[in-house]
């Protein structure tokens, strides 16, 4: 936990994405907490995602008109309440109960798109039924092609307008603190009985997640894997199945598949977003999948400038990674950003309240932004630029 954050104490209602934090490590077991909340190798671009964002400075500026503070933007041609989205969440489901169904509706009541994984707990379907504004589909590509067209098929089915292609996943990167507690990788007979006894212990989470509602299977893959269970055997299989032989030459295999728009997500270098735009892509997502990939590479708020230049208005620029608050999202967009994705804040909110802690952190983003915007002289989100913050 970063050293300046407050008590956790929590006698009083949370205030921001660290309370929800910290709520939620309370309520999971460990395993599960870990495993969303921990990254790669050492996690130094974990903290780095965090750290570089906090060295971003604002320009205070006063004595201007900031009565009307607008935070509606345009994303892929969808208007949106403020340029905030749900980011795909995998294993989602083991966080709260039919997980992905509460934050999609926490989702629409805020008026900002909501993107299912392909590792979902609850399915397309599922999720869609529960909405009336459309969602977006993350795909992951499996060495069994017909995966992924199936998946197409069916988002496309169920009313999903923007595809996400992952792209920085081509071998899953090495996450010590799962291999520590057995989510991926074999546990040894010693070590099985104590992570028994910690998911015991977690009565709240125990009654509903793991016994109340439907069985944790995993929705989308289940003509894959029928009887997986979450999340031993299936993490394996996942593992294994990842695609490594994906090139820039099988966008046009996805586009083949897919009618909507095309996000590619995991760019961090300029060339490689230069190349998206040769390729058709509607929109590159700067991330580095929140610091759970390769270690020691640099922040999304670091890579973001660079990549913005390098493609002007050819293609829309998204980010993810290390945003915990209204303030990252202004920083994010005044360096090049259309809109941020959030993935970790939504998945400690569903974790700790349900779809109430969802709906309570997007209303803490929407003021945070709001008075950002204030302290900083700017009426529109669409006006951000380079000039609203002093970069380190």
């Amino acid at each position: 936990m970063p050293q300046n954050s407050r008590d956790h104490s929590l006698n009083l209602a949370p205030a921001s994405v660290e309370d929800y934090r910290e709520l939620a490590r309370r309520k999971l077991p460990r395993q599960i907490f870990d495993y969303v909340d921990g990254g790669a190798f050492g996690e130094t671009t974990l903290n780095a995602n965090r750290d570089d964002l906090h060295h971003i400075q604002f320009r205070q500026r006063v004595l201007r008109d900031v009565t009307e503070r607008r935070l509606a933007t345009t994303v892929l041609g969808e208007e949106i309440a403020m340029p905030v989205i749900l980011a795909p969440v995998g294993f989602g489901g083991m966080l709260a109960r039919r997980a992905e169904v509460q934050a999609a509706r926490a989702a629409e009541r805020a008026g900002i798109p909501f993107c299912e994984s392909t590792l979902s707990i609850c399915g397309i379907e599922e999720v869609a039924a529960a909405m009336k504004r459309p969602i977006w589909f993350q795909l992951y590509v499996m060495k069994d092609r017909s995966y992924a067209e199936d998946l197409m098929l069916r988002a496309q089915a169920a009313g999903c307008t923007t595809l996400i292609l992952t792209v920085d996943l081509a071998v899953v990167g090495q996450r010590y603190r799962d291999g520590r507690n057995g989510i991926s990788g074999r546990i040894p007979r010693s070590k099985r009985l104590r992570r028994g006894i910690d998911l015991v212990g977690h009565t709240s989470w125990l009654r509903d997640v793991a016994l109340g509602g439907k069985p944790l299977t995993f929705g989308n893959l289940e003509k894959a894997l029928p009887d997986a269970t979450v999340p031993g055997d299936f993490q394996a299989w996942v593992a294994s199945q990842f695609d490594p032989s994906v090139t820039w030459d099988d966008i046009e295999w996805l586009r083949a598949h897919w009618s909507g728009k095309i996000a590619l997500k995991g760019i961090l270098d300029p060339d490689d977003a230069k190349e998206a735009v040769a390729r058709g892509a509607d929109a590159v997502i700067v991330s580095n999948h929140g610091g759970r990939q390769l270690d020691d590479v640099p922040s999304t708020i670091r890579s973001l400038p660079a990549i913005a230049e390098a493609v002007g208005d050819q293609c829309e620029v998204l980010m993810d990674g290390g945003i915990r608050s209204g303030l990252d999202v202004v920083k994010a967009l005044s360096l090049g950003a259309r809109a941020c994705l959030i993935g970790r804040p939504w998945a400690y909110a569903v974790a700790a309240r349900g779809e109430r802690g969802v709906d309570h952190i997007l209303r803490i983003f929407a003021s945070e932004m709001s008075v950002t915007l204030g302290l900083t002289g700017v009426n529109d989100v669409k006006d951000l630029d380079r000039t609203v913050v002093v970069e380190p």
